[in-house]
């Protein structure tokens, strides 16, 4: 652990006219007892940067409340222990260091006052007047470990400047040192032998040097041939490709599209970017959204079902690749989903024409309480494991509500399964794989009853979902899980409300 000592205020000059008085010491965290004083987020950073240099280091910490990550960090070091109460003048007992990583500055001072008696360094989070020692940036290559300070001053520029040599030191740095320390071993022999080692070592990182220059030359000559080519071509094109008649036929062919095209194309953009922050919602996102462009229904869910087949093909077949499908599940669930998306289909194909009026509010309340179940899902407890036999009958319904309403196969299915307490990982795999063939099997009974006029909303579908693709891998994680079903249930909720108002 990189630490270093100052006894005088940070940033005052010598003069010598040296701004920086810290001297850098490298210590055996092993051999020393530290108190940490706190264990919130910044007792977790303080903690984390302390055990990954010195995995060995007796560390007390004491906090009347411990963050969970802390325990669970304090768990993997046996030589750590946790005392869950108030700060009390017998823990400075014995210790050398003093850490204060709380946001109470007159506990700080108290501490720091009862440590200054007692002949304890210490260092205080966010108060470099107070400290006795910094907690700089470490940059660690194999043997090699680099301490940053800024004196207290700019913590932010230490992780900046950590970042850089990360990135700039060579990985052969551990092997020359290695090298250089064996070469040192052998310094109690020859020594004509030592100076025909230590040339043939130089020598080694010499040619080692030149590969790299030659390879980065070769890059640069590469890169230099392509874009000599790509202008060529570009010429080419420009010089004798009809781009104005490519135009103009562009224009004329969107010109025939579908009015409501681009609301399709939103319809694709918004679905993919909520199934990449919820792993659900494909389906009933973009079937809402398609309701409010007066789409047909059956159009709606054919056109649904045949986007989203190759990406359930793609999810199931990486869930089965990895080990994450349960066999007896995915035979529970898959003829009964079958079974039931070719009668949704077929009911919905049925009543297309002749109940139209009737049964887009009835598309709209489905969607509605659908809504409503996605945002229940969030505050439930998924750790109770409660008996569930009716899958057949679970797959069957979701199955059919999916071909019916155009979604629905994910939040009914996966949700009811996983609040069942069943293991989330086999549940996403088996419910993924099942859907490829419940949508397989919806758009092929679209397709036989319907023909391919939805072509358009296909389209549409995959280029917003092409669009959103790499925004949405971007930004999966990155909200909360239950944020991400509070946010698609109200969504979801005021859509279809809206969708009813207008309709009745």
């Amino acid at each position: 652990m990189d630490s270093y000592i100052d006894k005088t205020e940070p940033g005052t000059n010598t003069d010598h006219g040296i701004k920086n008085q810290l001297y850098p010491v490298f210590l055996k965290l092993e051999q020393l007892n530290i108190l940490l004083v706190g264990a919130g987020n910044v007792g977790l950073e303080k903690l984390h940067s302390l055990l990954s240099n010195s995995p060995g280091a007796k560390i007390t910490v004491v906090a009347p409340q411990v963050k969970q990550e802390v325990r669970e960090l304090i768990q993997k070091h046996p030589s750590c222990t946790i005392t869950e109460r108030q700060f009390q003048e017998e823990d400075l007992e014995n210790k050398e260091l003093v850490i204060l990583a709380t946001d109470n500055k007159e506990l700080h001072q108290y501490i720091t006052k009862l440590a200054n008696i007692n002949k304890i360094l210490i260092n205080v989070a966010d108060t470099p007047e107070l400290c006795d020692f910094y907690l700089g940036s470490i940059v660690q290559k194999g043997s090699l470990k680099i301490a940053i300070s800024t004196n207290g001053k700019s913590p932010t520029a230490a992780k900046r400047i950590k970042e850089v040599l990360n990135e700039s030191l060579p990985a052969e740095l551990d092997e020359l040192i290695n090298n250089l320390h064996k070469v040192r071993g052998k310094l109690n022999g020859n020594f004509e032998y030592k100076v025909k080692k230590l040339n043939a070592l130089t020598r080694t990182l010499v040619d080692k040097d030149n590969a790299l220059s030659e390879r980065r030359w070769r890059k640069i000559a590469t890169w230099s041939l392509i874009i000599f080519a790509s202008m060529l071509i570009g010429h080419f094109v420009l010089s004798y490709l009809p781009f104005r008649q490519i135009a103009d036929d562009t224009v004329a062919w969107y010109g025939t599209l579908d009015k409501n095209f681009h609301w399709m194309v939103l319809a694709g953009f918004l679905a993919q970017m909520v199934d990449g922050a919820t792993s659900m919602g494909y389906g009933v996102t973009s079937s809402i959204v398609l309701q409010s462009a007066n789409v047909s229904p059956a159009a709606i869910s054919a056109g649904i079902h045949t986007a989203e087949m190759f990406t359930s093909g793609a999810s199931g077949y990486s869930h089965y690749k990895f080990g994450n499908v349960n066999k007896k599940l995915f035979k529970a669930l898959v003829v009964p989903g079958i079974i039931g998306a070719v009668l949704g289909a077929l009911l919905l194909v049925w009543f297309d024409d002749t109940h139209i009026k009737y049964l887009r509010p009835a598309m709209a309340v489905y969607t509605l309480l659908l809504g409503i179940r996605i945002f229940s899902n969030a505050f439930r407890n998924t750790n109770t494991k409660t008996k569930f036999k009716r899958y057949g009958w679970l797959a069957g319904t979701g199955g059919f509500l999916d071909s019916f309403g155009g979604g629905g196969w994910g939040p009914i299915v996966t949700s009811t399964l996983i609040t069942k307490g069943r293991t989330p990982r086999y549940v996403v795999g088996s419910v993924s794989l099942t859907e490829f063939f419940v949508t397989l099997s919806s758009a092929f009974t679209f397709f036989i009853m319907i023909g391919v006029g939805s072509w358009q909303i296909i389209m549409a579908l995959v280029l917003g979902g092409v669009i959103a693709a790499p925004i949405a891998a971007k930004l999966a994680g990155k909200l909360p899980k239950r944020t991400s079903f509070v946010l698609l249930g109200v969504i979801v909720v005021g859509w279809s409300i809206r969708i009813l108002i207008n309709a009745l």
